[in-house]
Formats: C-alpha cells, sequence, structure tokens
C-alpha cells in the first residue's frame, strides 16, 4: 500500500516541526527520513502512525484521508525506539496482543493466533524465545520481538523510529542487513527513522534527508549520496572536509589552493563559498605529480579495518585535513606519524546557493 502525505505543517509552541511537507512512498518500498535531532523525523512518523495530528496536510492511505483516524483504524505497525515491550508478558503474549485486544467479530481464533505468533518468532528468529521474558532477551532480541509484534496484525505500513540505535555498533550493523532481507521477503511498505548517514545508505530504497522539518532531498542512496542538491546534504552524507574559500574570476580560492568554479558561476561577481572533499577522495603520496599539490604532514594515524585514517597538516590551511587511503598503500608508501606528503584533493564539490560541481 503506497502512502501519500499532501502538504504536512506541524507547530510547537515557539518552532515549526514541519514545514509543509509533501512526500509519495510506494507499494512495498523502504524510506529512510534522515537528518540531525530535532529535524521533525519522529514527529512526522507519529502524525502518519496517527500519534499525533497534524496542523494542517493530509495522510492518504490506500487513497483514503486517514488523517484524523485514530491509530488503531490505521492499520499501521510501530517498532519504537526502545521496544516498549510488556516486561511480565511473555514473548508469545507480547507478540499476540495485538490480536488478542481485536474486536470479537476481527480477532483470529485462538488456534489461528498460535499459528501467527509462531510463523512470525520463526520469520525474526526468535522461536527458541517463546516462552522467556523481555528482561531474559539481549537488546537486539527485544527488538526483534518488537518487530514481530508489529507485524502480527497484518499492517499496511510499517513505521520505525531509530529501531537500532539503542544498540551497540555490532549488533547494529547485523540487525540493519537481517531487516534489509527481511523486508525483501514481505515486501510492507515501510519508512524508517534514523541519524545515522550509513545506515540510511545500507537499508533504504530510498533516503529523505530533512533539515529544520523541510525535505532538503530525496533520492536514491547512490544519488543523494553522489549528487547532493546543496552544501547541507552533502555536509550531512558521510566524512567529509569543508573548506570556506571565495569565487573570483571563475575561481575558488581555498587557502593556497585553486579550483575552477561552477560553470553557471565563472562569470559572478566575487562571493563565499564552501568546497567539500570526502576523505577517501584525497590522494597522498611522497612525489608530487603536479603544481596543484598541497604539501602535508602526518599528524595522526587511525587504524580504520582496511582502510588507514590520516590527519594531515597543510601548509595554507588553517585546520587539519583528514583522508582515508587503502591499507595497503600506506604500507607500500612506509607512511608514519610525522612524515611529509603530497596531497591531492580529488573530486572537490564547490557550493553557493545551489550551485554544484
Amino acid at each position: 500500500m503506497g502512502i501519500e502525505l499532501q502538504n504536512i505543517t506541524k507547530k510547537f509552541t515557539g518552532y515549526t516541526a514541519l514545514d509543509d511537507i509533501s512526500l509519495n512512498v510506494a507499494s512495498g518500498e523502504l524510506v529512510a527520513l534522515l537528518g540531525p535531532s530535532g529535524c521533525g523525523k519522529t514527529t512526522l512518523l507519529r502524525i502518519i502512525a496517527g500519534l499525533e495530528l497534524p496542523d494542517a496536510g493530509k495522510i492518504i492511505l490506500e487513497n483514503k484521508d486517514t488523517t484524523n483516524l485514530p491509530p488503531r483504524e490505521k492499520n499501521v505497525g510501530f517498532v519504537f525506539q526502545h521496544y516498549a515491550l510488556f516486561r511480565r508478558l511473555t514473548v508469545f503474549d507480547n507478540v499476540a496482543f495485538g490480536l488478542k485486544v481485536l474486536p470479537r467479530k476481527e480477532r483470529p481464533s485462538r488456534s489461528a493466533i498460535n499459528d501467527r505468533v509462531e510463523h512470525l518468532l520463526k520469520l525474526v528468529q526468535m522461536d527458541w524465545a517463546i516462552k522467556r521474558y523481555p528482561s531474559q532477551l539481549s537488546g537486539g532480541q527485544r527488538q526483534r520481538v518488537a518487530l514481530a509484534r508489529a507485524l502480527a496484525v497484518n499492517p499496511k505500513v510499517l513505521l520505525l523510529d531509530e529501531p537500532f540505535s539503542a544498540l551497540d555498533a555490532k549488533v547494529r550493523q547485523e540487525l540493519r542487513r537481517w531487516l534489509r532481507k527481511l523486508h525483501d521477503e514481505i515486501h510492507v511498505t515501510s519508512i524508517f527513522v534514523t541519524h545515522d548517514q550509513e545506515e540510511a545508505l545500507e537499508l533504504a530504497d530510498r533516503i529523505v534527508v530533512i533539515n529544520k522539518g523541510r525535505i532538503e532531498q530525496q533520492g536514491t542512496p547512490l544519488e543523494v549520496y553522489d549528487h547532493p542538491k546543496n552544501a547541507f546534504v552533502y555536509n550531512f552524507l558521510g566524512n567529509v572536509n569543508v573548506f570556506h574559500g571565495r569565487i573570483k574570476n571563475g575561481k575558488v580560492t581555498l587557502g593556497s589552493h585553486h579550483v575552477d568554479a561552477p560553470d553557471e558561476l565563472k562569470h559572478a561577481e566575487e562571493k563565499p563559498s564552501q568546497a567539500f572533499v570526502r576523505p577517501h577522495e584525497i590522494g597522498i603520496s611522497k612525489i608530487r605529480s603536479n603544481d596543484t599539490d598541497l604539501t602535508g604532514t602526518i599528524q595522526e594515524v587511525r587504524l580504520m579495518g582496511g582502510q588507514i585514517g590520516l590527519n594531515l597538516a597543510c601548509e595554507g590551511f588553517d585546520h587539519p585535513i583528514d583522508a582515508e587511503i587503502p591499507r595497503d598503500l600506506y604500507i607500500n608508501l612506509e607512511l608514519a606519524k610525522g612524515d611529509t606528503v603530497f596531497v591531492s584533493l580529488n573530486r572537490v564539490r564547490v557550493f553557493t546557493g545551489d550551485y554544484v560541481i
């Protein structure tokens, strides 16, 4: 079932949480709402679920206006950040709860409920814990049970509010991959909220970047990562070096470094700009390759699995530059803290207004 949000606005005392947001989610799509804390992501999710009412706008589910319907009538599953399991109920009874409280005419038989719960617990790989209580489970296991409970009532839409934020890094990564596989099996239309860029890039079919209650950009993970529309999106998606400079005579001056201005601004009057380079797009060598190379000194070395992170002090720049290079290259160049290297800024993106190169 598809979701259509039309001009959603929500204001609280002193600020606007959502400012005229419109969004379409296709049936079976997995969409990430990505943005900093306080940008309006969770408020939008709660409005879709019926836990909050918008001040303006409509929520269309399955071609039906559900804006003012109570949560029970929307048939939406909601997975909370901190599980919200019933402590005194077993895993089985937690998952069965939504089915047991349905009106008598809609409630399945006891055997049908048993079959449904057992099927879901197998699906989320928790059937072994059917008689256990939440206190006997790890955080990752509780979150799987919470997901099974949300799916028990056959929701048309599944909403997840930062479902992995309370978990440690390794468990978070494992559950991300598991959830993506599960979604590909059940194809329920899903929206999840996160401020974790890596999570959104790995999980989502489409990413919606939100800032200060407005949509900055939406698209596939590759689209928003490789072709950000503005400085906020570029800066928010992944690690990045930010340089403040000026555009003049068709060039952008960054410290002692110069790059070409966007075509649209080559003849513009002098103005401030921001340039962005991701750490993995910075080249490191012990030999100067051309006149634009920077001279830098390695200040820090960080092991990052198959990558090595370098913190570089470069001539003409007030702030250190972060670079990431393959571990094999680091070993082959025999680099070490304190070494002088030549630094090339590859694939520099320059923003002023809405322009990007």
